[in-house]
This record gives structure tokens, C-alpha cells and sequence, in this order.
């Protein structure tokens, strides 16, 4: 385990350092990508200004591949910083830089004055080797003269938005994951068919329990993993069980340089298992097919499965092995025994794309489980946050620009993130890169977006809410099918951030928070002019929000408290118990929190607020639950202490507001610290008019009309 978390931190290290292909001119950086598609133009930003009327000039101008000069629309933006050209025929070309161009003062020299790019129709797939090395050989250059990158970045805060359909329960007799958008299903730790809970969490092996006689739970049958295998989350297909996991082999001997065994212990592929649970009790494997890289995201819909993995190859020790490992690998158990590389036709450079990592996109048809088709493609170009309807696939990936300090050093500046959009339609096994845009600020995860109606809806958070220079400010974007931008809401809360937000059909809420919540309504009824409706200011604050009914949210948070700041200035804004709040929107005018519940004091916490699928939901019943830890604060240096774990449900309606139906915490022992995380409650799911409760050890089982415990089973 403790090999698999290097690698991750070096990717991710090695991931913010190559984020961009940085040309240096003295103190000037430029950041452009090589491809760009002729409907969206090609830009640059450098860290220096440039002269509005050196366009055209001799000091900046564009030629074509045989050095002819071309007319086209340039223009600046961000203060001179963003350069965009639009209107080029497919082509290649070459942006001439002279050191008169730029605004201030006048530099010395400029090592390179000339930036190359290709204008395509369409993505084009790689030709050959030659061309992927090179794509690879400008990631490499770039960090051999990379200065050291000092990193200021804040932890980002979890957001959520859904639709309010799916936000609901089905109407069947057993628990449904909590997925973000109606008829698309997601993968978890745990799943259902009211019948068996299928459970993976972390032990290597997948648990299946039978549950049909409550009062007699018992284990049916475990499928474990090999010791390289490392199942994470679950589908249920009919009577098939789909295990996504990790699965890591060591190098090949012929690789084996000392190199790789620093940079990349193991190979890692993202692997997909597909057994038949027709008989629980003897799960049979049918099929197992992987994509090399690391799971971004994983989505069902009918009879489709789709999932995304991130993968870095080797390209700083490219010169060493065979350039055909740059390619990912791909394995399906019913083509062959070993993995395969993907082949050169289907790897393409995303418009834009600057980073030395591959999005993979798998898509698999499980109608025919045994001959269903499966198709993956690479794209050049790393992805971050992933969005999926039953159409349409979404990839963002957030592009950093770097600016030069006077010690020539480069500061990764976490005010100048903007994200890159990618769209994917999906027609079965065909997915088909669309178009991509570029908004303002970043998204901080897959809830930050929603498609509704034909159009794409975003918030994004630009710049750093603690630069008192330039503030943060929030953002709500919506670009139609060709991803152009329609209408939008900009400049929101000043020097604050989003925590959360929330889609529900014609109607947007966001939460933004700094020393209060200003949850914010926005009427996006209108596609080309959004605007805010109204606005709520409390304490605290919500980081996820989920629709009751059309006119009433509850938000899963903090409370919060302000303290005297000692050395002055603004006051310290402490986090003290989990917050639930009932919001009231019947009055887009005028939002108000009709009811709340404090749980617990300082130190407490719940998965919910960082991951939606924790959330226990019976629509029959308005129950909504979740797991929980209780901490206390103790004495006047706010130190805290444990109290007790477990999980708690409530009844939740706008007529008598939050109630409290089930209190399944247990308290804590004599001397006990911290509560037992392998019996901690991880998800709560319901069958019939049976609770049950899932930790890493144990199942246990309650009355959902009384709360008392009928039964425990212990799984590992």
C-alpha cells in the first residue's frame, strides 16, 4: 500500500510541475497548448503584458508553414496577459514575439520568439511514434528548465449540485445509490437489490450478504482478490456484479531501469470484473477488461458502462525505453492474456491540452457480456472532474498559469486558475469528442456542473479569497450544445468561494462562505440571462445541498463562530458542530432557513459532507440519514474530544421541519479516543422496512418503525 500512495503523490507532484508547456523569455513565461479546433481559435497567456497596438506590427505578427504572413483576428484580454487568435484555416503556423510588444520594461532579449501551433477542424488521431515523442519530448524540455514551483494552494472544499429527480429515492422497496443525475448510474462501496448488500471496503475482497430474512442475516460468499488487486467501488447490472478496482503488476525485467523504479514502481491499470451472481452464493467470473491508469470517474446508463482513468507514462525517461510505451495499455480477458497498447488511431490531442497525461475512456456494452463491445480511446490531455448525462460526457481539466518572480523563480499562483471543458457525446460504444471551452476559474468537482435542456450549466470560483489585491469571485456560466456561451452571472461574493450549489431544473442555489453562508438563488429559466433572484446570509455554512421538493433544500455543513483575532484584522472564523439546515425557497425573493440541527461541537464530522453517496434517503418515509462522528470541544485552547460514532435519521418535512427518528450512536468507552474506524459506519441503505447499517467489520440491522436493533453480522 504504501508503494501504490508514492506513485499517486508523485503523479500528482509531477502533474502540477508539468501542467503546462512553459516557454522562458528572460522573466516572461508563456503558456500555450500546439492544437487548438478552427470554431474556438488558439490562445497564449504570458506572465507580462503585451502592447495592444503591436498587433500586426512587426514586433507581433503570424505567418503560415511557409513563412507567409496571415491575416487573422487578434485581440487581448486579462491586461494585455491573453493573447487569442481566431479566424485560421486549418493549418500550421507561428506566432512571431518581439521584445517591443511587450508593455513595460523593455528586455533585453528573448531566447525564443517564436511560438508554433496547428489549427485543426477536428482532433486528428496520432500519426506515428514520432509525433507522440514529440508531444511528450515538450514536457520533458520543460521541466529540465522548470525552476522550482512553490505551492500556495488552499484545500479545496467539497461541492455538490444534482437534479432534483434524482435526488429522490426510487419508489422501490430497497435503498438506490444517491446518484447526481437522473438514470445515470454511479459507482460505490456498496450496493443493493434488496435481496443481498454487496459490499467492498478495503479489505481486498467483496462481501456478499444474504438479507431476505432479517432476523437471520448471514454472509453468502466472498469473492477475494489477488494481492495486486485492489477492489473499490460496485455496479450492479441484473444479475451481474461489476467490481471496478486497481490492479498493479511489477515491471518487466526489460524495463527495468532504476529510473522506473523510482519514478513508477508499478504499472497500475484500472480494471473492471464482471461476475455472475445468479446464484449469490457462488459468484462466477465472466470477463475482466482494464485501461492502464488510474480511476477518474465510472458511470451506467441501460446497458453501457463507462469509465475514465488518468495515466502519466514514462516520458521523462523516454530516451531509455521503447517509445511505443507511451502509449496506455488496454487488456480484455476474451482478446488475449496479456495487455495490449492502444492503437495509434485512436489517441488524439485535446484542443488545448498541455499536460503530459492521457484521459482514457473506456466504454463497455453489457447487453452481451460475453461478446459486448468494448471500445477505448486515449486523449492527450489530463482531466480532473467528470460530468456524465445519458448523452453527453463531460471532462475539465484546470489550466495554471505561472508567473515570474524577481528571484526568476516560477510561483504556481492559485488566483490565475481557469478550466478547460471537454464534451463527449455518447451513441453506445461511440464516443465522439464534440467541442471544448474554456471558463473562467476552477470547479471543484463534479457537482460543479449540470446539463439541462440541451445546455451546460457551471460555476467556477475565480482567484484566491485571501488576496486582498485581487479577491476571489464566483461564477455561474451557460454554453449551449456547440459549448458557446450564452448567458452568465459573474463577479458573485467577492472574496469568498463556493462550497457547494445545487441544479434543480430552472433554478440554481449556490453557497459561497467566508464568515457567513450567502446561499444565493439564480433563475437560469432564461438561457442568455440568468440573474440572481435573492440572497440568504447565516452562519456557517452548507457544503453539500439536497432538494426536499421543489421549493425546499436541506444543507449538510457547519456552524461556525467568530473570534477576536488576537494579532488584529479580520476575525478568526472557527468550525464548531455538523449543521443541517432547512431552506424554504417558496420566495425566490427572499430564501430563508425555515429549521436546523446542531450536531456535536468542534472536531465533528460526517462522509456526507464530502461525499454524496454517504446520504440515507427513504422517500416513503421523508428519512434522511447519515453516518457520524461526535466531538466535543474541551477547556479554553479548543482542544476536542471524542464522544461517540455511529449514525443518525431523521424525518425531514416543510410542514414540522427536522425531527429526529433514529439515534443509532454509540457512546463511547472508558479511556477511548477516537472511535473504532473499521466499525464506523460507512453507508446506510434500507430493505423493505429494514435498516442496515455497513462498516468494514460489520452489518448491523434496525426496525425502521421503532429503531431497534434486530441482528449483527460481522463480515470480516
Amino acid at each position: 500500500m504504501r508503494k501504490k500512495v508514492s506513485w499517486l503523490f508523485i503523479t500528482a507532484f509531477i502533474t502540477v510541475v508539468a501542467i503546462s508547456f512553459a516557454f522562458f523569455i528572460d522573466k516572461v513565461t508563456v503558456t500555450a497548448s500546439n492544437i487548438a479546433l478552427s470554431n474556438q481559435g488558439w490562445h497564449a497567456n504570458f506572465s507580462t503584458p503585451l502592447k495592444k497596438e503591436a498587433i500586426g506590427s512587426d514586433d507581433l505578427y503570424i505567418t503560415d508553414r511557409n513563412g507567409k504572413q496571415v491575416t487573422a483576428e487578434v485581440t487581448l484580454e486579462n491586461a494585455g496577459k491573453t493573447l487569442y487568435v481566431k479566424g485560421l484555416s486549418p493549418g500550421a503556423y507561428t506566432l512571431h514575439v518581439q521584445k517591443n510588444a511587450f508593455n513595460g520594461k523593455v528586455l533585453k532579449s528573448l531566447p525564443i520568439d517564436e511560438i508554433k501551433f496547428t489549427i485543426h477542424e477536428t482532433i486528428e488521431s496520432i500519426a506515428s511514434v514520432k509525433e507522440l515523442e514529440a508531444y511528450f519530448e515538450r514536457a520533458k524540455s520543460m521541466q529540465q528548465s522548470n525552476p522550482t514551483v512553490t505551492e500556495e494552494r488552499e484545500d479545496s472544499a467539497t461541492s455538490n449540485t444534482a437534479t432534483l429527480e434524482s435526488a429522490k429515492s426510487s419508489s422501490s422497496d430497497h435503498s438506490t445509490t444517491n446518484n447526481q443525475v437522473e438514470g445515470v448510474d454511479e459507482a460505490d462501496s456498496v450496493k443493493t437489490d434488496g435481496n443481498y448488500i454487496y459490499t467492498v471496503m478495503g479489505n481486498n475482497k467483496v462481501t456478499i450478504t444474504d438479507i431476505r430474512d432479517p432476523k437471520k442475516i448471514r454472509k453468502a460468499s466472498e469473492i477475494k482478490m489477488e494481492e495486486e488487486f485492489y477492489p473499490s467501488q460496485l455496479f450492479l447490472h441484473g444479475d451481474t456484479l461489476i467490481v471496478l478496482g486497481e490492479k498493479y503488476e511489477p515491471y518487466n525485467n526489460d524495463e527495468d531501469t532504476n529510473e522506473a523504479r523510482i519514478s513508477r514502481p508499478m504499472n497500475g491499470m484500472t480494471t473492471v470484473r464482471m461476475y455472475n451472481v445468479l446464484n449469490p452464493k457462488t459468484p462466477k467470473l465472466i470477463r475482466e477488461i482494464g485501461a492502464e491508469g488510474y480511476l477518474n470517474g465510472a458511470r451506467k446508463t441501460g446497458d453501457m458502462l463507462y469509465f475514465v482513468t488518468n495515466v502519466q507514462p514514462n516520458f521523462w525517461i523516454m530516451n531509455e525505453i521503447d517509445g511505443d510505451t507511451l502509449r496506455p495499455r488496454v487488456y480484455d480477458s476474451i482478446v488475449g492474456d496479456d495487455p495490449e497498447l492502444i492503437d495509434y488511431k485512436d489517441i488524439a490531442i485535446l484542443p488545448g491540452a498541455m499536460e503530459p497525461t492521457y484521459s482514457v475512456i473506456t466504454a463497455i456494452d453489457l447487453s452481451s457480456l460475453v461478446e459486448g463491445k468494448v471500445v477505448t480511446k486515449g486523449y492527450l490531455g489530463g482531466s480532473e472532474q467528470l460530468y456524465m448525462s445519458e448523452d453527453n460526457l463531460y471532462l475539465t481539466a484546470t489550466i495554471y498559469e505561472t508567473n515570474a518572480s524577481t528571484s526568476n523563480k516560477m510561483i504556481w499562483n492559485p488566483g490565475t486558475a481557469n478550466s478547460e471543458l471537454f464534451k463527449f457525446t455518447l451513441n453506445k460504444t461511440t464516443v465522439t469528442f464534440q467541442n471544448s471551452a474554456t471558463l473562467k476559474g476552477h470547479l471543484l468537482n463534479q457537482f460543479s456542473m449540470d446539463e439541462h435542456n440541451g445546455y451546460f450549466r457551471a460555476v467556477t470560483t475565480e482567484g484566491n479569497m485571501w488576496d486582498d489585491k485581487k479577491p476571489s469571485k464566483n461564477h455561474l456560466f451557460i454554453l449551449d450544445e456547440n459549448l458557446n456561451t450564452t448567458g452568465s452571472v459573474e463577479g458573485l461574493a467577492k472574496g469568498e468561494r463556493i462550497y457547494s450549489a445545487r441544479f434543480m431544473g430552472d433554478k440554481a442555489y449556490m453557497v459561497t462562505f467566508r464568515e457567513t453562508d450567502p446561499l444565493f438563488v439564480i433563475d437560469v429559466a432564461d438561457p442568455t440571462a440568468p440573474k440572481v433572484l435573492g440572497e440568504l446570509k447565516i452562519p456557517g455554512f452548507s457544503n453539500y445541498l439536497h432538494p426536499l421538493d421543489e421549493n425546499h433544500l436541506i444543507g449538510f455543513g457547519y456552524e461556525t463562530v467568530a473570534e477576536k483575532n488576537p494579532q488584529g484584522g479580520e476575525p478568526l472564523i472557527l468550525t464548531m458542530g455538523m449543521k443541517v439546515s432547512l431552506f424554504d425557497v417558496t420566495d425566490f425573493n427572499n430564501p430563508k432557513e425555515k429549521d436546523t440541527e446542531i450536531i456535536g461541537g468542534r472536531g465533528t464530522y460526517s462522509q456526507i459532507q464530502y461525499d454524496h453517496k454517504a446520504l440515507f434517503q427513504h422517500e416513503g418515509r421523508n428519512l434522511y440519514g447519515f453516518p457520524v462522528s461526535i466531538y466535543d470541544e474541551i477547556g479554553k485552547d479548543h482542544n476536542i474530544d471524542f464522544q461517540s460514532s455511529g449514525a443518525l435519521v431523521y424525518e425531514i418535512t416543510p410542514e414540522h421541519g427536522i425531527v429526529l427518528k433514529g439515534d443509532l450512536l454509540k457512546v463511547k468507552s472508558r479511556g477511548e479516543q477516537y472511535g473504532d474506524w473499521e466499525k464506523e459506519i460507512q453507508r446506510m441503505l434500507y430493505s423493505k422496512d429494514i435498516l442496515y447499517t455497513v462498516s468494514m467489520k460489520e452489518i448491523n440491522n434496525y426496525s425502521l418503525d421503532t429503531y431497534a436493533p434486530i441482528g449483527s453480522l460481522q463480515i470480516d
